[in-house]
C-alpha cells in the first residue's frame, strides 16, 4: 500500500517538472518570435531602399580609371586612341571621297569639259587640286614630252602608262588611311580580351591573398574586367564596318576616274596636236 502511494506521488512529482520544462521553453521561444515578428513584417519602402543598394555598382569604368593600374589605364589609352582615330579618318575620307564623287559628275558626258574647243581649255574649266584635273595635266604633259629617250616608245603606250600612274596614285591616295581602320578592326578585340585577362588575373590573386571567396568578392572584379571586352568591340565594330563602306566607295570613285583617263587617251589619240 504505502509502495502505490510513493509511485504515485513520484509519477505526480514527474508530470509537474515536465510541465514546468515545457513551459519556460514555450516562453523562452516567445520573445525571437516576437523579435522576428517586426523584421518580417518590414514595409515595402524598406525592401525598396534595401534593393536599390544593392543596384549601386561600385565596380565600373570609373573605377578602373580611379583603381586600375598601370596595365589596366594603358588599355583603355590604347583603345581610346584606336576610337578617336577611327572616327578622324571616317570623316576625312568621307569628305574627300564626297569630294571627288561630285567632280564625277561635273564630268559627264554632257559637261563643259567634253564641249571645249581644245583638251587645254577642257581642263582648264576643272576644279584645281581635283583628282580628274590631275589625270588630265598629266595625259597632256605625256603628249607634249614624247621626245629624247621617251621619241622611241610608241605614244599611244607612253600616254597610256602616264594615265595609269595617275590613276594610281589617286588611287594611293583614297587608300590612305584604311589600313589603319583595318588594324583596329582586327586587333581591338583582342586588345581588350588582354585587359579582361589581366584584371581576372588581379582580381582573382586579390581575392586569393585575402582568403575571401563570396560572390559579391568574385562577381564585382571579374565583371568590371569584362567591360575591356565590350569597349574593344565597341571600337572594332565601326571600324570594320566604316573599312568595308569605304572601300565600296573608293571603288566606285575609282571607276569614274578609269573611265575619264580612257577617254582622255582616245581624245589624245585621235587629235595629239590640238592637246
Amino acid at each position: 500500500m504505502r509502495l502505490n502511494q510513493r509511485l504515485t506521488k513520484l509519477m505526480a512529482l514527474s508530470t509537474v517538472i515536465v510541465g514546468l520544462a515545457c513551459g519556460g521553453h514555450a516562453h523562452a521561444q516567445a520573445p525571437s518570435s516576437a523579435a522576428e515578428a517586426p523584421a518580417a513584417s518590414g514595409s515595402p519602402s524598406e525592401s525598396v531602399k534595401a534593393t536599390g543598394a544593392m543596384v549601386d555598382n561600385p565596380y565600373g569604368l570609373g573605377a578602373i580609371l580611379e583603381h586600375g593600374d598601370l596595365v589596366s589605364k594603358g588599355v583603355l589609352g590604347i583603345l581610346l586612341v584606336m576610337s578617336i582615330g577611327t572616327w578622324i579618318i571616317l570623316a576625312v575620307k568621307l569628305l574627300e571621297q564626297g569630294k571627288l564623287l561630285n567632280e564625277a559628275k561635273s564630268v559627264g558626258a554632257a559637261s563643259a569639259f567634253w564641249s571645249a574647243g581644245t583638251l587645254r581649255q577642257g581642263t582648264d574649266s576643272l576644279a584645281k587640286e581635283g583628282a580628274f584635273r590631275f589625270i588630265a595635266d598629266t595625259a597632256l604633259e605625256a603628249s607634249k614630252r614624247h621626245e629624247g629617250v621617251l621619241a622611241s616608245v610608241d605614244l599611244a603606250t607612253w600616254i597610256t602608262t602616264s594615265i595609269e600612274e595617275a590613276g594610281d596614285e589617286v588611287e594611293h591616295r583614297l587608300q590612305k588611311g584604311l589600313a589603319f581602320l583595318a588594324t583596329v578592326g582586327s586587333t581591338s578585340p583582342f586588345i581588350g580580351l588582354f585587359g579582361t585577362v589581366w584584371g581576372i588575373l588581379n582580381a582573382l590573386t586579390s581575392i586569393g591573398a585575402a582568403g575571401q571567396a563570396s560572390i559579391d568578392k568574385v562577381a564585382g572584379p571579374v565583371g568590371e574586367a569584362l567591360i575591356m571586352t565590350a569597349l574593344g568591340l565597341a571600337v572594332a565594330v565601326p571600324a570594320v564596318l566604316g573599312y568595308n563602306w569605304l572601300v565600296g566607295r573608293n571603288t566606285n570613285a575609282l571607276h569614274h576616274v578609269t573611265t575619264f583617263g580612257s577617254k582622255i587617251r582616245a581624245a589624245l589619240m585621235a587629235a595629239p596636236v590640238r592637246a
